[in-house]
């Protein structure tokens, strides 16, 4: 598995597949990767000649009192997935070489960033903006992938790329989960026992929301209260929000109607886990 540091060795990488005429799509991850990843890999491998994995835990998405020392990091296992799955190459870039001395230019967004995790990770998703734009120039893809438990900042992607007129495709890919439901997540690792069984409720309670809507409802608030009860029956879960919002704009609707998100947010034990369902 060909593991490459330097922005410099990516590009001329790519233009040579460019001279031959291939199409190149990439997965932006920070590494550490899973099943769900590997289903965005496996689909880029499938779209297109090339596929470019970047590992890279992004400094600058990470807030003061967050995890960015303790994020989980395994390069080894890294390349070995990306190998098993087709990719044909790593970019693993220091923060030095994504953000030189004196780096000041950043990518912002508004609307689609102002509830749900945006409302409460200040600068986040200006740092997951930046990066992934910076990846988008270094590597030119066609495509690149991105997974639907990530909603906002999907929906936040593809709104700077519209807005910014990036020439690419951004594919959606759906949520892989454990056989128990849970959402795949670098983050259930930080999970004990105890705690990996009291993560259930979340799946749970988007499933009793999620019938809720297949039944007729389209209520937003009986929906968010139906989830709500549901999660209040796990001593171990603290509730961040739940949410029903307009899939586009990641603005609050009170009906259900359209391309609908609904997204949760859960602190079981001090891990802080994410989740949702897309209703169309």
């Amino acid at each position: 598995m060909k593991v490459v540091t330097t922005i410099q060795e990516v590009r001329e990488i790519v233009k040579g597949w460019r001279r031959e005429g291939l199409s190149v799509g990439l997965v932006p991850t920070m590494g550490f990767l899973h099943e769900g990843h590997q289903s965005l890999i496996a689909r880029s491998v499938a779209d297109n000649d090339r596929t470019v994995v970047s590992v890279f835990v992004n400094p600058i998405q990470f807030g003061p009192s967050e995890d960015l020392e303790a994020y989980p990091r395994d390069l080894e296992h890294d390349k070995a997935l990306v190998e098993a799955t087709g990719g044909d190459l790593i970019f693993h870039p220091t923060p030095e070489e994504m953000y030189p001395s004196h780096f000041t230019t950043f990518v912002d967004t508004t609307e689609t960033t102002e509830l749900l995790c945006g409302a409460r990770r200040a600068g986040h998703f200006r740092g997951v903006c930046t990066v992934v734009s910076k990846l988008f120039h270094i590597v030119g893809p066609d495509r690149a992938y991105f997974g639907q438990k990530d909603a906002q900042q999907l929906a936040t992607v593809r709104r700077f790329v519209r807005d910014l007129n990036f020439d690419l495709e951004i594919v959606a890919c759906p949520i892989i989960r454990e056989a128990d439901g849970l959402a795949k997540s670098s983050r259930n690792t930080y999970l004990n026992p105890a705690e990996r069984q009291a993560a259930l409720i979340l799946s749970k309670s988007l499933r009793l929301g999620k019938e809720a809507v297949e039944n007729g409802e389209r209520d937003a608030k009986v929906v968010i209260k139906i989830i709500q009860d549901s999660l209040a029956t796990e001593p171990m879960a603290r509730v961040d929000y739940v949410e029903v919002v307009d899939l586009d704009n990641v603005q609050r609707v009170d009906q259900i109607a359209g391309e609908t998100l609904v997204a949760i947010a859960v602190y079981i034990g001090k891990t802080r886990l994410i989740d949702n369902f897309i209703w169309k």
